[in-house]
């Protein structure tokens, strides 16, 4: 048995059988879920894995919308990453002109509708190929609820999920093709509800304004800014984002009696993060003993660093120069060009395969991922823009070259792992590779223990789409 003849047919078989997993893609994205209330979506995916020969466990690490499934038995353990949330405001029909298809509803302005298929489409060709060439090993498919929020990963990391991985393999659609050895900072999400009381505004010594003592911690954390360190490069670059929610009653004449303040930051380390974080803490206890109100602090995520793997990135990388970058149609590439005309100049695709090497990439919670088996993450062209969360995402994540980005992500995927099953000592140099950047380390999630997960942190905004999508005959 030689590697390429079952690398030719992985590849093979997913040009063959994709017509199933295309309709699960579209699927999910004609019925667009927030974070944490994908269950449509992991219904139609929990389906196609089952109908595979997978066992599937659902209501994984306490989430409703997280998931493991898993064939075969023993070592290796390779395992795929599948993705399957919305994002709010981007909804957007297959037009190169914005035509949300609802008016601020959710869309699938990152592409986790093929994502979330990507990797189950690789998963299910590697065990065919398997089954044919007598392979062992085990593969796993991890469902990973609230990549938006940064939720699901570190909830599942803390809960074991990805202890027993040996080979870790992903993908992301971009604007470029690469598969770099990628870098990501560390991140917290955290709100910080403040409770005063109220009354008429013609007389406000009466009352105690929240909404004073969320500004008075916005003021603090300003200048806390100047104290905090600066990075020395873009990738070593530390931002702080806030802003208020829940603030009523909603009336200018009357004393605010509650008020939201939500914080996002992002660090090149998690030992950097916690400590703004704390410090940030401090911030809302001051301004909360200042103005007589009360603050209660809500966990949302917290997530580590990216720890990359040169090994695996390469081995990424040597199948998607052996495989090449997804091939649009002359119709498909005017659909991107009048894309990039609607947002003006500037915002080329980049065509071809870019030169391997270190790489930054946004805030992501596939670092936890990271800290436990080595990791690599694979990334095709697919939208014009440089930025993420768009609604021209949304329309190329619908669009008939999406497919094909799809179909290209999941050969790459099944391929690397064939590479991995075949030549052990791949895997071997990968997880000397990750044992030495574990040095002095152990995985712990950074979440405090006892931290609830914010499971209904979009439920009330779902039930109105919810309903909406139905009506569409979704």
């Amino acid at each position: 048995m030689l590697s390429e003849d079952v690398k030719k047919f992985v590849v093979d078989y997913i040009l063959e059988k994709h017509e199933t997993f295309h309709d699960v893609s579209l699927k999910i994205w004609n019925c667009p879920e927030l974070g944490m209330e994908e269950f449509e979506a992991v219904k139609l995916l929990t389906t196609l894995l089952k109908n595979n020969e997978f066992t599937v466990e659902s209501n994984v690490a306490g989430m409703p919308t997280a998931f493991v499934a898993t064939y075969g038995s023993g070592k290796p353990v390779i395992a795929f990453s599948s993705e399957y949330d919305a994002l709010p405001g981007v909804s957007q029909k297959v037009d190169y002109k914005k035509s949300p298809v609802f008016e601020g509803a959710p869309g699938h302005g990152c592409g986790h509708n093929l994502i979330a298929v990507g990797g189950i489409m690789a998963a299910v060709a590697l065990k065919e190929a398997m089954k044919k060439y007598k392979l062992n090993g085990t593969i796993k498919v991890y469902g990973t609820p609230g990549e938006e929020l940064c939720v699901g990963k570190p909830v599942m990391g803390n809960a074991g999920i990805f202890a027993d991985a040996d080979i870790i393999l992903d993908w992301h659609p971009l604007n470029n093709n690469s598969a770099n050895y990628v870098c990501s900072p560390a991140y917290f999400n955290i709100k910080y509800h403040f409770k005063g009381r109220t009354c008429h505004g013609n007389s406000p010594w009466h009352g105690r304004s929240a909404f004073d003592a969320a500004i008075l911690q916005g003021h603090a954390v300003e200048m806390l800014r100047e104290h905090i360190k600066p990075g020395t490069s873009e990738s070593a670059a530390k931002t702080i984002n806030y802003t208020f929610s829940d603030v009523g009653p909603e009336y200018p004449c009357v004393v605010p009696d509650r008020t939201t303040a939500w914080y996002l930051g992002r660090f090149p380390t998690n030992e950097e993060a916690l400590d703004v974080m704390r410090r940030i803490d401090k911030c809302a206890e001051g301004a909360a003993m200042a103005t007589e109100t009360t603050v209660e602090k809500e966990i949302i995520t917290i997530n580590r660093e990216m720890l990359p793997n040169v090994t695996v990135a390469k081995v990424l990388y040597d199948n998607l120069i052996e495989l090449g970058e997804p091939i649009f149609s002359e119709e498909e590439k005017e659909f991107i060009k009048n894309l990039q005309s609607e947002v003006g100049e500037g915002y080329p695709t980049v065509e071809g395969i870019q030169p391997f090497g270190e790489e930054d990439i946004p805030v992501t919670d596939t670092v936890e991922y990271s800290w436990n088996a080595p990791y690599g993450i694979l990334r095709l062209v697919l939208w014009p823009a440089p930025a993420f969360h768009n609604w021209m995402i949304t329309a190329c994540a619908g669009n008939s070259h999406g497919k094909k980005v799809l179909d290209k992500a999941a050969q790459i995927l099944a391929a690397s792992a064939v590479d991995f099953i075949t030549n052990p000592s791949l895997i071997s140099k990968a997880k000397e590779e990750f044992k030495e950047k574990m040095k002095g380390k152990e995985y712990k999630s950074l979440l405090p223990e006892g931290t609830p997960v914010p499971v209904n942190i979009n439920h009330e905004i779902m039930k109105k789409y919810r309903g909406l999508y139905k009506t569409n005959g979704n």
